[in-house]
C-alpha cells in the first residue's frame, strides 16, 4: 500500500526542524547503509546520537502518535528512531535499493532491539520550490511495473510505502532535499491484511459520520477487531 500522509508536521514543528537542521553537521549517509545500498547511496545524515537528530526524533515522533490516519495504515507495533538526510551538491541522489528486512534500535534502553521494516515512511521537510528532482520513485519489479510512482510531497507530507519494494532517490539538481525516514514494524505483517483492515476503517468512520454508532456501525467494528484479533502479532 502506497498512502500520501498530510500535514504529519504543522508550520511551527516545521520551523523548528529546518533550525535543528540548519545548525546540524551531516556525514556521510553511507555510515548506516547495508552493504548493496552502500554501492548507490550519495547523501548526507545527520549521525543518530547527535544532539540534533534527538530533538527532531522527538518532534516527529510525538507528531507521528497524534496522526490518526498514519496510525490507522501502519497499525505500528515498533517505529525505529526517525533518521535524517540531505540531498544536494555531489551528494546529490541514491539509487535502486531495498531497505534491510531487519534493523536494530541504535540506542537509548532498547538498544539493539530486532525491528522487522514491514512499512518504510518518508517525511518531506523542504518544500518541493526549494530544490529541483529529488522525487522519491517506487518501483514494484516483482510485477514488472513500467508507471513507478514520482513522489515529491510538500513539506510538513509524509508517504507510507512497503519495505519490500525497489526505490530510489532522484539526483538533485538545484538547492536541497531535507527528509526525515523511518521504518515501522506493523502489528500486521501482511501488507493486504493491513490495506483491508485500513479500508474498512476508513468505511467505518465515514458510517459513524452520517449514521452515529448504528447497529450496523457496532457491528462492522467487531468484525474489524476479530480480524485484527486474528491476524495481529503483538
Amino acid at each position: 500500500m502506497l498512502l500520501h500522509i498530510p500535514q504529519v508536521l504543522d508550520a511551527d514543528e516545521l520551523a523548528q526542524a529546518r533550525a535543528l537542521l540548519a545548525d546540524a553537521e551531516w556525514v556521510d549517509g553511507r555510515r548506516t547503509a547495508g552493504p548493496q545500498a552502500a554501492t548507490v547511496k550519495h547523501n548526507q545524515q545527520l549521525p543518530p546520537g547527535c544532539a540534533a537528530a534527538q530533538a527532531l526524533q522527538a518532534l516527529v515522533l510525538a507528531a507521528l502518535d497524534r496522526h490518526p490516519l498514519l496510525f490507522s495504515a501502519a497499525l505500528p507495533k515498533r517505529v525505529l528512531p526517525p533518521m535524517f538526510n540531505r540531498y544536494g551538491g555531489e551528494a546529490n541522489h541514491y539509487g535502486d535499493h531495498v531497505d534491510q528486512a531487519i534493523r536494530h534500535i541504535p540506542g537509548g534502553p532498547q538498544a539493539g532491539q530486532r525491528v522487522r521494516t514491514d512499512l518504510s515512511c518518508t517525511l518531506f521537510l523542504a518544500d518541493p520550490a526549494e530544490y529541483d528532482g529529488g522525487e522519491l520513485v517506487i518501483s514494484d519489479l516483482t510485477l514488472g511495473s513500467l508507471d513507478s510512482p514520482r513522489i515529491k510531497l510538500p513539506a510538513g507530507d509524509a508517504v507510507l510505502y512497503p519495505g519490500t519494494s525497489v526505490h530510489r532517490v532522484e539526483p538533485v539538481t538545484r538547492g536541497q532535499r531535507l527528509a526525515s525516514f523511518f521504518w515501522i514494524e506493523s502489528l500486521v505483517r501482511s501488507d493486504e491484511q493491513r490495506r483491508l483492515l485500513f479500508e474498512m476503517d476508513l468505511a467505518l468512520m465515514k458510517l459513524r459520520q452520517r449514521d452515529g454508532e448504528s447497529a450496523e456501525a457496532v457491528s462492522l467494528t467487531g468484525i474489524y477487531h476479530n480480524l485484527l484479533r486474528l491476524w495481529a502479532d503483538t
